[in-house]
């Protein structure tokens, strides 16, 4: 039985800590075991995974996410006849003097036993931007690059419409670029995303310029090239970026999650994109990939269209139909290569 108990105290804890939503925890099989052996260690083991993990402790899911897991969990116990955990309410009556913020924390643990730690905001819109939380495009381009982590490897990438930084961040760790381009173009965005870079143990690029990449870029020592990939912040608006600007970016690989959600973006992501294709001198055209969450199938078609009339070929690439960082429902997710 030991096997099967540690993979659903595993289970609660790469939900609990990316905060995914609490109906999505493996509360059903919670039930069962503990009607099969009424046992309070097992909730004290899955209390230690979550709210006392180290992860949780320093960077925490919101209070009130917080508040109803250990509200939940002391509800199993109370239906079960195993002994009383102090602990819980302990850890309960901690939380319950907190005060909520306008922030908190999701941390995703990465298959080689790294993990991903981010501020959020606790609203959907922020600031009259969408950018501030991760969406669900995002952790699927993530799991499709740590699954093709030779399409990184010492290369220049650059992302469009970074965000919050997920997708950036777990390939930084993961998949030993040589350089990594973060950009977005709202302030608010940049802001946090320069902090959850920092937060995950990157120092950006100070003072970054677009001229930042130069001839010199992949001239470092050998040995000392894939240890701690170049890292910017940059600030990028795909209607206003020259073709210079792009050149001197020197992308070899481009990807973007979730950017493809209105008709007006969407005519300004290709027009970048072509002047991504027109500005690469004698350099082979960057790799691109898109990934996006199919809300309106419309919309998406939208963007294969035009795609096709600006002359960009495309091919989906098969996607795994779950991904390791969504517990609960499974979107309908595509991802698009392009080829410039």
């Amino acid at each position: 039985m030991a096997e099967p108990r540690q993979g659903l105290v595993l289970r609660f804890q790469r939900r609990f800590l990316a905060a995914r939503p609490l109906r999505s925890l493996p509360w059903p099989e919670l039930e069962q075991s503990l009607r099969t052996a009424p046992d309070s260690e097992l909730l004290a083991d899955i209390l230690d995974k979550t709210i006392l993990h180290p992860l949780c402790v320093k960077y925490p899911p919101s209070a009130k996410y917080r508040r109803c897991f250990l509200t939940e969990l002391i509800k199993k116990l109370e239906s079960t006849a195993a002994e009383p955990l102090d602990e819980l309410y302990e850890a309960l009556a901690d939380v319950l003097k907190e005060e909520e913020s306008t922030h908190c924390y999701k941390n995703y643990l990465l298959p080689s036993g790294d993990s991903v730690s981010l501020s959020e905001s606790t609203a959907l819109i922020s600031g009259g931007t969408t950018g501030l939380v991760t969406w669900e495009a995002a952790l699927h381009l993530a799991q499709w690059a740590l699954q093709n982590p030779g399409l990184f490897r010492d290369r220049t990438i650059l992302e469009l419409g970074s965000g919050i930084g997920f997708t950036g961040i777990a390939i930084c760790k993961t998949c030993q670029p040589r350089t990594f381009i973060f950009s977005d173009c709202h302030p608010h965005v940049l802001r946090q995303l320069g902090e959850n870079v920092r937060l995950n143990g990157f120092v950006p690029e100070p003072d970054v310029t677009w001229s930042i990449q130069t001839e010199s870029q992949g001239q470092e020592v050998e040995g000392e090239k894939c240890q701690n990939p170049k890292v910017i912040v940059a600030e990028l608006d795909w209607g206003s970026v020259t073709e210079e600007q792009l050149l001197g970016l020197r992308a070899e690989v481009v990807i973007a999650a979730d950017v493809v959600y209105d008709p007006e973006i969407i005519l300004t992501l290709i027009g970048m994109l072509q002047k991504l294709s027109t500005s690469r001198a004698d350099r082979k055209a960057p790799e691109v990939f898109i990934a996006s969450t199919i809300r309106n199938p419309d919309t998406y078609q939208l963007f294969q269209a035009e795609l096709d009339k600006a002359g960009i070929r495309w091919q989906m690439i098969p996607a795994h139909s779950s991904c390791d960082f969504l517990y609960d429902v499974q979107p309908d997710v595509t991802i698009l290569q392009l080829f410039m």
